[in-house]
């Protein structure tokens, strides 16, 4: 794992596998010096200048890159094809943004409420309910994460919308994972 990953296990008293789950021994974390020499040895042209750069130090490049920059800044931004004179349906549940549970402030949406969380409220030890969980059809909006920030940590590094059709129940969406795997072989 890399640091910024591994580092949040090790605010813990008891510290779990970000992969696996099972408690391990911070002080038998060994770096992994042999990626780390690939990374630092390996270089790559940068997607804005094309300027070769080693892998290690690629994501410091690429944030200051002008011309990554200026991609970026020129990408086109979403305009629907053809105005909508639908309604715009109010039952339907915002999951893309979420209140911190600890202090209330609004409109995070999971990236966002994970750097909030980790800045903010990293030694709060109150219990709290995962917004992002309640949200979910199969949420419970009673339940308290007894380590939120690890739960942030390891449950939320992803949009449930880019795996998930909240249109079908669990038993549906097993149905259609089986027959796509029975497909694919």
């Amino acid at each position: 794992f890399c640091g910024e990953c591994l580092q949040p296990c090790l605010q813990v008293p008891s510290p779990l596998c970000p992969l696996c789950r099972v408690p391990f021994d911070p002080k038998k974390v060994e770096k992994a010096s042999s990626v780390e020499k690939q990374l630092s040895s390996y270089k790559a042209p940068c997607r804005g200048c094309s300027k070769k750069v080693t892998l290690a130090k690629m994501r410091s490049h690429v944030s200051s890159c002008a011309k990554v920059q200026e991609q970026m800044a020129n990408c086109p931004k979403f305009v629907p094809v053809v105005p909508t004179t639908q309604p715009i349906p109010s039952n339907i549940p915002n999951r893309s943004t979420f209140v911190c549970p600890y202090c209330g402030a609004r409109n995070l949406d999971q990236q966002e409420l994970v750097k909030h969380c980790m800045e903010n409220h990293r030694n709060d030890p109150n219990k709290v309910v995962c917004p992002v969980c309640s949200a979910m059809p199969w949420g419970d909006p009673s339940y308290k994460s007894a380590n939120f920030l690890q739960h942030l940590l390891h449950r939320h590094k992803f949009s449930y919308d880019t795996f998930v059709d909240y249109n079908i129940d669990e038993e549906a969406a097993l149905q259609a994972a089986l027959a796509l795997s029975l497909s694919e072989n």
